[in-house]
């Protein structure tokens, strides 16, 4: 039914309205197109693992992993620094596969690269793994991936409209390694070994950072670097291994370093991943698969998908 313009009940029409994914403008009236089973989607990462610096040696310290790469629909902005995506119109009685990424694991061996994270999906929407922490070398680059791991030669290459790149040791001193990209910004944005923020995203109702990059390891640093917001683990030193990414949020693994007397410990995993779903209630079918966590904000239900699933529309 047409609206005109001039009428009291346009009111009732506002731009936020799920179900109205476009309007025609008529000479004085307006039609709004009525779509259902629209729905919004988070989809990260899982986090990759940090790289182990030198025991005894004088090559360092490790790179930490880069955030799982982050994908969203909902807000204003994605990962990397892209504009959100367009929401998915799904078809009833079809079922949608859900793919939850694992964590990198960290360097394991003496001066050893991290793991690339796996990926998480949700239908046609993919999101890539965090890139690994490069080992304690100064020629080593960090892997590539959703966010790009640090390293020593140089940080690994996000992916567009994922996550920003990794860092690199800027002032090529005491063989520091470079902090994991992140959803919201490179590793080492400050001339350090941080890691890089994560994104935040309101789709459970409530603002949450995820995606946050692991933090790279210095020489004899003396205490932890810290992790990006979003899940990035804190770098370790000497016998203090480095922590792990946040599970469920996609942040990648710290990297371990070298103290004085050339001890160096474990580097962290990265984090697991997530899939976040937002639809209307009223178009909510109740038939899923893999137990996710089901919540409402206001007219709209929420699906959190810890674990690989299915939701049928």
């Amino acid at each position: 039914m047409a609206i005109y313009k001039n009428t009291t009940e346009l009111s009732k029409v506002y731009k936020g309205a799920s179900e109205l994914s476009a309007v025609y403008f008529g000479a004085n009236l307006i039609f709004p197109i009525i779509v259902g089973n629209l729905i919004d989607f988070l989809v990260v990462a899982g986090g990759g693992g940090g790289g182990r610096g030198s025991a005894g040696g004088s090559d360092g310290n490790g790179g930490a992993g880069g955030a799982g790469g982050l994908r969203t629909s909902y807000g204003a902005v994605s990962g990397g620094g892209s504009s959100a995506e367009s929401s998915l119109v799904l078809t009833s009685s079809t079922t949608y596969l859900i793919t939850i990424g694992s964590g990198g694991a960290g360097g394991t061996g003496d001066t050893s690269n991290g793991t690339v994270g796996t990926n998480s999906s949700f239908d046609s929407i993919t999101s890539s793994g965090g890139g690994y922490g490069a080992k304690g070398s100064l020629g080593v680059s960090g892997g590539s991936g959703g966010s790009g791991g640090g390293g020593g030669a140089g940080g690994g290459v996000g992916t567009a409209n994922q996550g920003f790149s990794g860092g690199t040791n800027s002032n090529n001193n005491n063989n520091n390694g470079g902090g994991g990209g992140g959803a919201f910004e490179a590793g080492n944005v400050d001339g350090d070994m941080l890691g890089g923020d994560g994104l935040p995203v309101s789709i459970i109702g409530l603002s949450v950072v995820y995606a946050g990059g692991g933090s790279g390891s210095g020489y004899a640093f003396g205490s932890r670097n810290q992790g990006g917001d979003g899940g990035g683990g804190d770098s370790g030193y000497g016998t203090i291994s480095a922590l792990n990414g946040t599970v469920n949020l996609g942040g990648g693994g710290g990297a371990s370093g070298m103290n004085a007397s050339g001890v160096c410990g474990n580097s962290g995993s990265g984090g697991s991943g997530v899939v976040i779903l937002r639809i209307l209630t009223s178009k909510y079918s109740g038939t899923t698969t893999g137990s996710p966590t089901v919540t409402t904000n206001g007219t709209h239900t929420i699906l959190t998908y810890n674990g690989s699933g299915t939701y049928t529309a």
